[in-house]
């Protein structure tokens, strides 16, 4: 079965025509740019260019390797944005950034147009939440020798949390995951290139959630690399009782610890100093 496949990737190193990622001192960090006007945490907040160029160059001065820029909402419920106005939104920021900071952009997207688009105006990087579901983006990756995350989600936004049920939450969105990265190699992907997301509060239940934080192991033992998103999610506020998704620094801190202490190689999250000295404490006591 995939989901008793275990090889470790001990590479510190990941490098590529446009880019450079060091994992020598342990979890990365991915800092989250959502030029959007719904967001679940910061919607509206860095809709403006201005405001969204100048929060990316302060999360890569507090820290962060990577900046992921997107720019469609894909909180619970949320309605698909038009191509057309994902590169409106998105380009102007990718090109900006890509001469102001040093590490590499990201682009949050899952339709190749959207993507095409990002790395053109300089993206290094390609997060998809479909897993490439979409062979032309899968194309683009390969042509263009990106890294990308393939993240796990049951469903849509849209309908994702309408009752999501698994038999064994961690196999299953494994075995997802390693069929995905199976093909995604198949079609040219070098394996290198390939991070896998078990997609936190993406068609998961509370419960899904911690099963999930609590086997981070099996997915880092895989031999890809992981990439894990549980920054100011909902399933913090139900176990910590915060409502208001800014409130949840601190349990995203604790899963932050959680991630990095099991190996995971990036943690995607909108707070990068406070999860920056989160990284820098696990990694001194490992």
């Amino acid at each position: 079965m995939w989901c008793s496949v275990a090889e470790k990737d001990d590479r510190n190193i990941l490098e590529w025509p446009t880019g450079r990622l060091d994992f020598s001192a342990g979890c990365l960090l991915m800092g989250v740019l959502n030029v959007t006007p719904d967001s679940f945490s910061d919607g509206g907040q860095f809709f403006d260019p201005g405001k969204a160029i100048a929060h990316g160059i302060r999360m890569a001065a507090e820290g962060a390797a990577i900046i992921d820029v997107g720019g469609e909402s894909t909180r619970p419920s949320a309605l698909p944005v038009p191509v057309e106005e994902q590169i409106r939104r998105v380009v102007p920021v990718i090109e900006a950034l890509v001469e102001k900071v040093a590490v590499p952009i990201s682009i949050d997207a899952y339709r190749f147009e959207v993507a095409q688009a990002a790395i053109e105006a300089g993206a290094a990087m390609i997060n998809d939440i479909t897993a490439l579901s979409d062979e032309k983006l899968a194309a683009l990756v390969a042509a263009h020798r990106v890294p990308v995350v393939l993240m796990h989600m049951r469903g849509k936004p849209a309908t994702m949390q309408v009752e999501p049920k698994y038999d064994d939450v961690v196999c299953e969105v494994l075995e997802f995951l390693l069929a995905r990265a199976k093909l995604a190699e198949h079609l040219g992907i070098a394996k290198s290139m390939i991070f896998i997301d078990p997609g936190f509060g993406f068609g998961k239940t509370l419960e899904h959630n911690i099963m999930l934080l609590k086997n981070l192991g099996r997915f880092v033992a895989t031999g890809y690399r992981v990439v894990v998103g549980t920054s100011r999610k909902s399933f913090i506020g139900k176990i910590t009782g915060k409502d208001n998704p800014s409130d949840r620094i601190f349990g995203t801190a604790a899963s932050v610890a959680l991630c990095a202490a099991a190996g995971v190689s990036i943690a995607r999250v909108h707070d990068v100093a406070e999860m920056m000295d989160v990284a820098k404490i696990v990694h001194a006591v490992q």
